[in-house]
């Protein structure tokens, strides 16, 4: 479904409106979304098969940004939630 596209670009907004130095990658098409942060991939959905949660995101972002080790989100949402 179309249900991808826009909790990706919201989540890649969110990141990168936090933490410009971010690398959001992903290719909704093939259902792939990674977020890097100084070339060290910290999610991958291909891995988890769900969507991180901001808050992972952003303590792991928060880390990489005082050059503390940044330990890679396994934890993540189902991507289809039925409301």
């Amino acid at each position: 479904g179309g249900g991808y596209e826009p909790r990706y670009q919201e989540l890649a907004r969110v990141v990168i409106a936090e933490f410009p130095d971010a690398e959001v990658s992903g290719s909704v098409g093939r259902q792939s979304f990674e977020i890097e942060v100084n070339g060290q991939l910290i999610f991958s959905k291909m891995e988890t098969g769900g969507f991180p949660y901001e808050d992972d995101i952003m303590d792991a972002l928060q880390k990489a940004q005082e050059g503390k080790p940044v330990e890679k989100i396994t934890k993540s949402r189902p991507p289809c939630v039925i409301l």
